[in-house]
């Protein structure tokens, strides 16, 4: 076989294997059916990450769920106001609250580690028992047993706090961005019979990822059909440009947008040189001008806690009713 010939099977390998794997996952009803709703509804999620970061996170979190424009937030179990965060998911039960799993710490001044402690995962650690900055270096020193175990241990954590939790996602993406890290993500998320997020089919397939996502279906784990990456690039432009983000929201889709909140106190410019584009971002999904707009889309607000429900029980959720304390 030519050289030439070898690559044009391997395309068409590639390429059939795209094709099955896209025909197996679109057999049956949708998603959106399934969540029992029209085929052609547009169901958004709207995720604040980062919960029990810090203080000013922590209120400007709690003030965008109130709101109803923000219907899910992950909590970062290892930081030290998850307490808060906790306090909140106790008094709260309805809410949708997950767990950020964590192998990341990123910022200069404020930094945290595992909740197993350095002794137990030693690979997860800086010289100095913190996590790494970033997730390459992660990938490079650390083993994805730690890893793994790690991960547990903050859902655990989680759950013996007394938060239902309702989904799992992922710090900075380390637990997605190496296919090994992936796969126990997924196995992670079906031990707990949790859904998760994952970028969907049109993110996926440009990485060789199409496996990901029909090994979650193999699993039975479920998770957005869409996930809206990005911030917008000035604060200027906050309104104009999430507002055509909302308006490419597809019918007959799940789509996942995730946030950031923030208030401008000094602890928040203190901790993060994002500040500003997380105070931004929570006044804009938090304004019931926001709301309207969406509902003039003809776009569903829906939470997390419908795609768990789906999950264990096989059958849509009756809508929910928030009463905040």
């Amino acid at each position: 076989m030519t050289m030439q010939s070898k690559n044009a099977f391997s395309m068409i390998s590639a390429l059939c294997c795209t094709l099955a794997a896209a025909s197996s996952l679109a057999e049956g009803p949708s998603l959106v059916e399934r969540l029992g709703f029209p085929a052609d509804a547009k169901l958004l999620i709207v995720n604040a990450d980062d919960f029990g970061m810090n203080h000013a996170t922590n209120q400007a979190t709690i003030r965008a769920l109130k709101s109803g424009g923000v219907t899910s937030a992950t909590i970062m179990v290892p930081c030290g106001w998850f307490p808060e965060a906790a306090d909140f998911a106790r008094a709260n039960p309805q809410a949708a609250l997950g767990v950020h799993t964590v192998l990341t710490s990123e910022w200069g001044r404020y930094k945290w580690g595992p909740v197993l402690g350095r002794e137990a995962v030693p690979s997860l650690c800086d010289p100095q028992g913190y996590f790494y900055t970033d997730v390459a270096a992660l990938y490079l020193h650390a083993k994805i047993e730690e890893a793994e175990r790690e991960v547990r241990a903050q859902i655990d954590k989680a759950i013996a706090a007394g938060i239902d939790v309702t989904h799992i996602d992922s710090h900075m993406g380390a637990m997605q961005y190496a296919p090994g890290y992936h796969e126990r993500y997924l196995h992670i998320a079906r031990d707990y019979n949790l859904p998760c997020r994952v970028a969907g089919m049109d993110i996926m397939a440009q990485f060789g990822g199409e496996r990901i996502i029909q090994l979650a279906a193999d699993l039975g784990v479920l998770h957005p059909d869409i996930l809206f990456m990005g911030d917008p690039p000035n604060l200027e432009v906050t309104e104009s440009w999430w507002k055509d983000r909302l308006a490419q929201v597809q019918a007959g889709k799940v789509t996942e947008i995730y946030i950031h909140c923030g208030e401008m106190t000094p602890e928040m410019r203190a901790t993060t040189g994002s500040a500003a584009r997380r105070t931004a971002d929570a006044e804009f999904f938090s304004n019931p001008a926001t709301h309207e707009y969406m509902r003039s889309l003809g776009i569903e607000l829906i939470s997390y806690r419908e795609l768990r429900h789906l999950q264990r029980e096989g059958k849509p959720m009756p809508r929910a009713t928030y009463g905040w304390e």
